[in-house]
């Protein structure tokens, strides 16, 4: 498929929500709430009840009357915000991505996260590894997606419980912050504050924490001079790559660059090396080392990114 095709089954002006998508199926969210999926179904990650590739969306007839508000798809999972505040999962647990460490290792229906018992405002999925921000701020993670780069990259170190755990665990090291939003790479993991500062942890390979250390295992916190001291407002992630929003719309970027991602031409390398100085790193050294917003997304009302692309909303 060359050109955009209309979806003429729910996509009617106004009616749709959200959208995403994982490794190979996607979801939409109307605005009453139903859900639509398709794509590569071989866990259940569509929550049909079957493992068959579904080339249209098709609504979620189980999730019929319980109106969703978010949906996060990693690469062969599917994490689902229900209006209420309760999650759900589908697809594999291989991983213990779905956040049932005793079920089966895949689910072909949403079931709901039992262990999440506080209402929940923000849900994300990586590879295979997912999280969520209760009403309260605190950050949960499930899944042992990051766990295997941990091991090798901190040899010698006990890696903290939410790095292992194959059911909800809280992320430690945010006590003394309220997170608002979460959100998710191929190997890392992100949390926004209600302050509009902006934590991170996992792997670093690409510079996408702003960090000299090749794995965090537990959130660091980038300085403030990054957004030009503003506050952020909003963060999205790519598999290997960050992109920020500040409180007067300046769009950030950093990370992994060699597909473009950034949307900018590097004046030097930006990412993770062995034996590199931190004030080569973005974030990590002096305010002249700090990523430049980019100028042509300043204001933009919706962004959005893939694995290595992005894309963008502006009112230009």
């Amino acid at each position: 498929m060359l050109l955009p095709q209309q979806v003429n089954d729910f996509c009617k002006p106004g009616r749709v929500r959200r959208i995403t998508g994982g490794g190979g199926h996607s979801a939409v969210v109307t605005d009453g709430g139903s859900l639509f999926v398709c794509g590569l179904n071989k866990d259940g990650q569509l929550g049909l009840g079957h493992t068959e590739e579904v080339l249209y969306f098709t609504p979620c007839k189980s999730l019929l009357g319980c109106p969703i508000q978010q949906v996060a798809c990693g690469w062969d999972f599917t994490i689902i915000l229900t209006e209420n505040g309760q999650v759900l999962s589908c697809g594999s647990n291989s991983f213990g991505q779905l956040g049932v460490p005793h079920g089966p290792r895949r689910c072909v229906v949403p079931q709901a996260i039992e262990v999440l018992r506080e209402k929940v405002v923000s849900i994300a999925a990586g590879l295979r590894h997912a999280l969520a921000a209760t009403a309260s701020g605190i950050v949960f993670q499930w899944g042992t997606g990051l766990a295997s780069s941990g091991r090798r990259l901190c040899s010698g170190q006990t890696l903290p419980l939410f790095l292992t755990a194959k059911e909800p665990s809280r992320v430690t090291g945010l006590e003394n912050s309220k997170a608002i939003r979460v959100a998710a790479g191929s190997h890392h993991s992100v949390s926004l504050t209600d302050a509009g500062k902006l934590y991170v942890w996992g792997n670093n390979r690409h510079g996408q924490l702003a960090s000299q250390a090749a794995f965090l295992p537990v959130p660091q916190k980038i300085e403030a001079h990054c957004f030009r001291n503003e506050k952020v407002t909003a963060v999205w992630s790519g598999w290997t790559h960050l992109v920020a929003q500040t409180e007067t719309g300046k769009v950030f970027t950093w990370g992994r660059a060699d597909y473009g991602q950034l949307g900018r031409r590097l004046e030097c390398h930006e990412g993770w090396t062995l034996g590199q100085q931190d004030s080569s790193l973005p974030c990590s050294g002096p305010q002249k080392s700090t990523p430049p917003s980019l100028h042509c997304l300043t204001g933009a009302t919706e962004v959005s990114c893939g694995s290595e692309h992005n894309l963008a909303v502006t009112g230009a």
